[in-house]
């Protein structure tokens, strides 16, 4: 049995290596991030004053806004999109290796169930 674990966490470990690693899999993972980071990007969000600023202030303000969402939003969203899709793979392969590891020990229940 302990065999077949390490056979099973073996197989996990060489799928996770293929999904961030292979080349046709790390064009969809790229191409996969980039379009979830642009849906993410074309949302509109916008900023409310309590109280109606003058034209120099709102004028700074809009530059600030504009600055942020063009410059330095993009790789931060973008990194975090990647981060949250490795994880949503690694996690399906971990499902994966989980089920494997339950039919493993069903079947060995039912053959030393049959044994006795």
């Amino acid at each position: 049995m302990q065999k077949k674990f390490q056979e099973i966490l073996h197989r996990y470990k060489v799928e996770v290596f293929h999904r961030e690693h292979d080349k046709s899999s790390v064009g969809d993972f790229t191409k996969q991030c980039l379009h979830v980071t642009e849906d993410v990007l074309q949302q509109k969000y916008h900023f409310h004053f309590h109280k109606l600023p003058d034209a120099n202030r709102a004028e700074i303000i809009n530059m600030i806004n504009n600055y942020v969402r063009e410059a330095i939003l993009p790789p931060v969203i973008e990194k975090l999109v990647e981060r949250q899709l490795r994880l949503e793979q690694r996690l399906e392969a971990m499902l994966n290796m989980n089920r494997e590891v339950l039919e493993a020990l069903s079947e060995d229940r039912a053959t030393s169930g049959a044994k006795h």
